[in-house]
């Protein structure tokens, strides 16, 4: 505790100085130009070792504005330390030359060994942020994360040795010809497993393709596989649960999972259709709120995959499909089913990181208590329909 201290006091000007500056957002183009044309790892060093430190230090700024019962959280407290110690690594680069070869070799490792201190970030953060007023730090911090990890990842997958053999022609993490009805059957087959697993059963998919621009072609995307397998895993694994719970004693079977994929001149859909009995109006918004969940919380055994329970799967899907500008919006019938839409940009000149700033709108926000609702709000749960039955 003495060491992160000390860390922290020497630390602290300096987080306070990369604060001052905004983090410079890139698009999915710009990364595959980079990768493509002109992959240089002195440039990539020279803008990682400032991009870098000016991320975490926007982000660690809003930690240190967690109310006092969160930070002493010992949770909050490794996920500050993990940061801190990151922080502080990357001053070392701060004055080293591009033309040493040996930083740049001694920076490669650091990323590698930064990538892998954060790799339970969310989970360990999870168990000490339960707050519902703290979403918008979360949707804040976790954005860095993915950010910060999609930065990390370019540049030692482009420069390193974590090359993927599978995927020869991806740039980095990016697949400039990314076939979506590819990746949306990956992700089935996964949840498919995992469904069969706890219910032994799963429901089938049907798979429609809408090109606009070439209709005789498959849609193609300038993408993250993984950012877009991650979405798409997290829906499947909501559909199939709802519709397996809700037909599993049907006569007629388990009614098919639908994916539609379409591409148009702004805007790259994929839309999962179940009928899985869908959720009330009053409690879509909730989906999208961390620690909510309508299954049961899981008992984690080590090695296993929950298929539901922990409630981060839709908000930080969300924040995956808004971080190159695009959108994941759910629209309930209850009683019938939910389609889950998942919107991104079709140019990949469009498809600029979203990220977050420390400024004062930011630190506005934590300093200002919610203010009372300007709109009647009668009882957010429904009320015993005992008085309705008995005053006819």
């Amino acid at each position: 505790m003495r060491i992160f201290a000390s860390l922290l006091k020497n630390a602290n000007p300096k987080i306070e100085y990369y604060s001052r500056f905004s983090p410079s957002p890139l698009s999915i183009k710009q990364f595959l130009d980079f990768g493509e044309d002109n992959a240089c790892e002195k440039t990539s060093y020279m803008f990682l070792r400032k991009e870098l430190p000016v991320r975490l230090a926007n982000t660690m700024r809003e930690v240190n504005l967690l109310p006092e019962n969160l930070l002493s959280q010992p949770s909050v407290k490794l996920v500050q330390k993990w940061y801190m110690q990151s922080f502080v690594d990357l001053l070392d680069y701060e004055n080293r030359k591009p033309e040493d070869t040996v930083a740049l070799n001694d920076f490669l490792e650091l990323l590698i060994e930064i990538r892998n201190r954060h790799n339970d970030v969310v989970p360990t953060m999870a168990q000490g942020v339960i707050d519902s007023n703290t979403q918008y730090f979360l949707d804040r911090f976790y954005t860095n994360r993915i950010s910060f990890r999609m930065l990390i990842n370019q540049h030692t997958l482009l420069f390193g040795n974590d090359t993927n053999p599978a995927h020869p022609k991806h740039i980095g993490s990016i697949d400039p010809t990314c076939n979506v009805a590819e990746v949306v059957r990956d992700a089935y087959d996964t949840a498919k497993m995992l469904c069969e697993k706890y219910y032994m059963a799963a429901p089938e998919l049907k798979i429609e393709e809408f090109n606009m621009k070439n209709p005789k072609k498959p849609i193609q995307a300038v993408y993250v596989p993984s950012h877009l397998f991650h979405m798409l895993f997290e829906l499947f694994k909501n559909s199939m649960r709802a519709t397996v719970e809700l037909h599993e004693n049907s006569s007629e079977g388990l009614p098919p999972v639908k994916a539609k994929v379409t591409l148009g001149k702004e805007d790259l859909s994929v839309k999962i259709s179940d009928r899985g009995g869908g959720v009330p109006l009053r409690k879509i918004d909730r989906l999208f709120n961390y620690m909510y969940s309508t299954a049961p919380t899981p008992s984690l055994e080590p090695g296993t995959v929950p298929l539901a329970g922990f409630g981060y799967g839709l908000p930080i899907s969300r924040l995956y499909a808004r971080y190159f500008q695009g959108d994941l919006k759910l629209y309930s019938m209850e009683g019938v089913g939910t389609d889950a839409v998942i919107y991104l940009k079709a140019l990949s000149s469009e498809s600029f990181e979203r990220l977050p700033v420390f400024n004062k709108s930011a630190l506005r926000h934590y300093k200002t208590s919610p203010e009372a609702d300007d709109w009647s709000n009668p009882s957010k749960e429904p009320r015993d329909d005992t008085f309705d039955s008995t005053h006819n």
